[in-house]
């Protein structure tokens, strides 16, 4: 591996009653979304013709009848908190979850879980541990969920030893793709005016992947602090685009560049000039 890829999943759960249940997943190596899993399936869907790595059938039916449980089971173990701490529905539970490869083949496994949209417990090492600030009920919850030794055993050996083996093989399966480089495009031009006397340029870089880049507004080699990001957007084709901003006096634009860094450049950096 030249850097490191981290493969996560995200599990949106909704409760709205005892009876009425909604889990859908979906998981991303690196910037790009490889799997997805519907409440209404009962298999998980590849979303890359290499989303299946170097598993072979038998090895991926046990990940996903492994998921499958883990799956009942939240649901179970929710309607019983709810009954022992007396919560009231709807509830929302959010999981994030995986597993992130680094060069020389180590790894680094996390499992969070949100309960409403707060950060509530996390599994670290071979247990559960509540979140700093969580509600006093959690420490309840923790307690009974550590007392569930298959589980715990069952999420040890997904977040150590399935997840790292089935990511490499995924980086290998896919590794045409995830080393693609492509050149970022930029051109400079002006937005609307921040106020009186004052100009706003704006460097806008197109067409790039992978998705980190560096954009600094400069003055010869000096880098301007008042730069500002806006959001990574993605382009049709899989590739990114990123609006730059630098709010100056209407006499000192004279002289600025756009500085473009990114490893499709070979260390050529980019540098539109405002004409």
């Amino acid at each position: 591996l030249q850097r490191s890829f981290p493969f996560h999943g995200l599990q949106i759960s909704s409760f709205v009653n005892s009876s009425q249940t909604r889990t859908d997943c979906l998981a991303w190596l690196g910037e790009l979304q490889t799997h997805s899993w519907s409440n209404d399936s009962d298999t998980i869907h590849f979303l890359k013709p290499w989303s299946q790595g170097t598993f072979n059938f038998q090895q991926w039916e046990q990940v996903q009848n492994e998921l499958w449980v883990y799956r009942l089971s939240v649901t179970r173990d929710i309607h019983d908190f709810v009954k022992l701490l007396k919560l009231t529905y709807p509830i929302e539970l959010q999981v994030f979850a995986g597993c992130e490869m680094h060069p020389g083949n180590t790894s680094e496994s996390f499992f969070h879980v949100a309960y409403q949209g707060m950060h509530v417990l996390s599994f670290r090492g071979t247990l559960w541990e509540t979140a700093p600030g969580t509600p006093p009920f959690v420490k309840l919850v923790v307690k009974e969920l550590n007392l569930d030794h298959g589980t715990r055993e069952m999420i040890q050996e997904l977040l150590n030893n399935t997840c790292p083996q089935f990511v490499s093989g995924l980086i290998e399966a896919g590794r045409s793709e995830l080393e693609k480089q492509v050149k970022p495009e930029a051109w400079l031009s002006s937005g609307p005016s921040p106020g009186p006397g004052r100009l706003l340029l704006v460097c806008r870089v197109s067409g790039f992947y992978p998705k980190p880049v560096q954009v600094m507004w400069m003055r010869g080699d000096q880098e301007q602090p008042h730069t500002r990001q806006g959001d990574f957007l993605p382009n049709a084709d899989g590739t990114w685009y990123l609006r730059v901003t630098l709010d100056v006096a209407a006499g000192d634009a004279a002289g600025l560049s756009c500085r473009v860094k990114h490893s499709s450049l070979g260390g050529q950096d980019i540098y539109p000039v405002l004409g």
